[in-house]
């Protein structure tokens, strides 16, 4: 009989200035609202806009999350600039079965085999979704709504509430561009 794993971890890789740190509070938020514990956390060196960034989230549905570094083997990895597959092991220390989820034009397969990932990847175009629905190349709010729809970490409704407050009144297309990254999402 297995047990059911209740920490989920991720781990973000973006660029300064995407959004990275701002998604994983977001989702840290929705999970706390759902009577889950959640921690969301930035590391970064020199802080300038375009340098790489990580960011991170644990997400335990059954017990407060008390660990306090850095994850180092996440259940699943996301990418918001694929130009990082070239610079960054986004992969180092993936757990077995782990998920890779990264921002491209190019299909899950094309990306294995590209860049020699031995894992699942799921692809979304999500640069393309947030120029269509927000007029920028923002890319957080729709690899967000790809993240939840491959971790299951939360209910995709409960993260409407974090964009309302950190977007105010652009909230409505981000929650647009959220829902058509979660609707798009191929593995």
């Amino acid at each position: 009989m297995t047990q059911e794993k209740s920490l989920v971890e991720i781990r973000w890789h973006g660029r300064g200035g995407q959004g990275a740190v701002t998604t994983t509070e977001m989702l840290a938020r929705a999970a706390i609202a759902e009577g889950k514990y959640a921690q969301a956390f930035p590391s970064f060196g020199p802080e300038r806009r375009g340098a790489p960034v990580q960011a991170f989230n644990r997400v335990d549905s059954k017990k407060p999350v008390r660990i306090r570094a850095d994850i180092t083997e996440p259940d699943y990895v996301v990418v918001l600039d694929p130009s990082l597959l070239d610079k960054v092991n986004v992969t180092s220390g993936l757990k077995k079965g782990g998920y890779v989820i990264v921002n491209t034009r190019k299909s899950a397969g094309g990306i294995k085999s590209e860049f020699k990932i031995d894992y699942p990847v799921a692809t979304v175009n999500a640069s393309k979704i947030a120029r269509e629905v927000l007029g920028v190349n923002i890319v957080n709010t729709t690899m967000l709504g790809a993240v939840i729809k491959i971790t299951n970490v939360i209910d995709k409704k409960s993260i409407n509430e974090p964009i309302e407050l950190r977007f105010g009144k652009i909230a409505d297309r981000n929650i647009k561009a959220m829902e058509t990254g979660y609707e798009q999402v191929a593995v």
